[in-house]
C-alpha cells in the first residue's frame, strides 16, 4: 500500500531535464514504491518549478542506503566548500505547509 506522504521544500536552483536546463523552485520528497526502479521502496525526489506550472520535472529514485550516503556527502561538500570560499551559503526559506 502506498502512503502518498510527501515532504515538500522550497528551493533556489537549476536542474537539467529532457529539454535542457530549467529553474527549479520545489522538491517533493517521499519514501514509497518506485515508478521505475526495481527496488521495493525508494526515496524519490521530484525537482520542479511550480512557479512556472510544474509541468517539467527531474526525478530521482534512490535506495535508502544511497539516499543516506548522498545526504552525508552533501553536508560534507557544503562544509568544505563554505570553508574554502569563506562564507556560509544563503539559507532557503521553507515552504508553508
Amino acid at each position: 500500500m502506498c502512503s502518498y506522504i510527501v515532504e515538500k521544500t522550497a528551493l533556489i536552483g537549476s536542474a537539467k531535464g529532457r529539454k535542457g536546463w530549467m529553474r527549479i523552485d520545489t522538491a517533493n520528497v517521499y519514501y514509497d514504491h518506485p515508478y521505475y526502479s526495481t527496488l521495493d521502496h525508494v526515496l524519490a525526489i521530484d525537482f520542479t518549478n511550480e512557479g512556472e506550472g510544474g509541468r517539467d520535472r527531474v526525478a530521482v529514485e534512490l535506495s535508502a542506503e544511497s539516499a543516506r550516503a548522498l545526504v552525508d556527502r552533501i553536508l560534507a561538500a557544503l562544509a568544505s566548500g563554505e570553508v574554502a570560499h569563506g562564507g556560509v551559503a544563503t539559507p532557503v526559506a521553507l515552504a508553508a505547509e
